[in-house]
């Protein structure tokens, strides 16, 4: 007997048991000619929310539905099952009479997890339960491994990730996150369709990786016989649709970071990123505002959320401070009134910060908001102004050439997005790429690489312009109250199990 339905935690012994029963079954199923592999094909006109919401009990409804069985109620020459298909479960009542006396021993040879094809008639129980009555019943695919059972069930975090169809199956709240993960990318896109952007996709195979300070993932081309990379950032190739005459242009995509995997890190990630010529950063924040916004509206249906018990207030608007003044709220320290990278050290190192010589003033500054002060923000905020050595693709401030037009948004201590001025002077960006691959002969893996292609095309002339990237899976972890990033993503990377 095939205990996948039993309540008690069973052995692997057992389920290797429980295995070598189903393949019996299905062996002996393909000698009788009905092997439920050789079904190419199920018409089906009914889900069963549809089925639920829309019965009447004075019309007879004819329906034709498949899904996988999730439990068994044998009862003499009558059995109830629950089959679950894409939209939820459903109650199935099979009686012998009705679906033929050999068709309902092969039924009651059914497991839990097996896939079957019904077409019957619709009605309400005597306890009120809407029901389809079958009048066939069609196994169409064979489940050889039981299903977790219903109390100790798929529960192990680890393991859940590495099975995720298992965990689709039997975890209705998982399914739920993906299905809000997949209407908060369309909400995205449908708020930029409206507003002019242009949807366009980029290379993700890169000669140079630019567009981001990040270890890029490293590969090989055969034929050409080069390097290539996994790309970091679309960044430079959007900036290049800008200077072709593309006005506003986006990028849903997936990004490659060769980097540490962490609840909000995975190498594997999905970004937008969209360009507006003629924009600058503070139109970036407004864009920024309005879609997270539209958003939430459109997928949650209100701009309060909580996240991880955290209450958070989307409504309104957002706060903006700059990040020297952010750090002087938190620690008393006003880098205004420090100028030189010595002093900027030293203060470093009295805040406790993780610095040495070779740093400058602005990676001081970049490091205390960091540590001090990014974890503190809970509710919207824009940091704005950040320090050029920070930012080598961005706009400087035109009064405080150290610092740039840049701004990030952090919501409950995570940062979700990053927006720019871009930088479209030539001739300044060069000593930037310059000065970014000095840092990387000395060591500094994450420093950007130099574009000769990107150079060339911004020497053409690029107009003023305002770009910004969104963190996609961190706002679908906001929005459906995720803890990790491996909650939002179906198949995240996992160091492969010893066998």
């Amino acid at each position: 007997m095939d205990n996948s339905n039993n309540e008690q935690e069973i052995t692997l012994e057992d389920l290797n048991k429980l295995v070598e029963v189903r393949i019996d079954k299905l062996k002996e199923l393909q000698s009788n000619n009905k092997n439920p592999f050789f079904v190419t094909k199920c018409e089906i006109n009914n889900f069963s929310k549809d089925i639920k919401d829309n019965f009447a009990d004075d019309t007879e409804l004819q329906v034709k539905i498949a899904g996988r069985i999730m439990s068994k109620r044998a009862m003499g020459k009558a059995s109830f099952c629950d089959i679950q298909d894409s939209k939820g479960r459903i109650q199935i009542y099979v009686r012998a009479d009705m679906i033929g006396i050999d068709s309902y021993e092969d039924f009651k040879k059914y497991d839990i997890g097996d896939i079957v094809y019904i077409y019957g008639t619709v009605f309400r129980t005597h306890m009120g339960e809407v029901s389809v009555k079958a009048s066939k019943v069609q196994l169409v695919s064979k489940s050889l491994i039981p299903l977790p059972e219903k109390w100790h069930g798929l529960k192990d975090i680890d393991l859940r990730y590495r099975q995720r169809s298992v965990d689709l199956i039997v975890n209705s709240e998982v399914k739920d996150t993906f299905i809000k993960r997949s209407k908060i990318i369309k909400a995205m896109r449908d708020y930029l369709e409206s507003n002019g952007y242009l949807e366009v996709d980029t290379p993700m195979l890169n000669i140079v990786p630019g567009g981001a300070a990040a270890k890029p993932f490293e590969t090989y081309h055969n034929a050409l016989d080069m390097q290539l990379y996994l790309r970091i950032s679309p960044e430079l190739y959007l900036k290049r649709l800008i200077i072709g005459g593309f006005d506003k242009v986006y990028e849903i995509g997936k990004n490659f970071r060769n980097e540490g995997i962490s609840i909000k890190h995975n190498p594997e990630f999905t970004n937008m990123e969209l360009y507006s010529a003629y924009d600058d950063y503070n139109d970036m924040m407004n864009v920024t505002e309005e879609m997270i916004k539209y958003i939430a509206n459109e997928v949650v249906g209100t701009e309060k959320i909580n996240y991880q018990g955290q209450d958070i207030d989307l409504s309104g608007k957002w706060k903006k401070i700059t990040m020297i003044d952010s750090i002087k709220d938190i620690t008393g320290v006003d880098f205004d009134t420090i100028l030189t990278d010595v002093e900027a050290i030293s203060v470093g190192k009295k805040l406790k910060l993780d610095v040495d010589d070779t740093y400058k003033r602005g990676d001081v500054i970049n490091l205390a908001f960091e540590e001090k002060v990014e974890a503190t923000l809970i509710q919207p905020t824009f940091i704005i102004d950040y320090p050029v050595e920070v930012s080598p693709l961005t706009k400087r401030r035109q009064d405080k050439p150290e610092l740039v037009e840049r701004f990030e948004l952090f919501i409950g201590g995570r940062e979700y997005g990053n927006a720019y001025s871009e930088l479209n002077d030539p001739i300044d960006q060069r000593s930037r790429f310059d000065q970014q691959v000095a840092q990387r002969e000395a060591g500094n893996e994450e420093a950007n690489m130099q574009d000769d292609e990107f150079l060339t095309a911004l020497e053409y002339g690029m107009p003023p312009t305002g770009g910004l990237g969104i963190g996609v899976d961190r706002l679908i972890m906001l929005l459906t109250d995720s803890a990790s990033i491996r909650d939002i993503l179906f198949f995240p990377t996992m160091k492969p199990m010893n066998k």
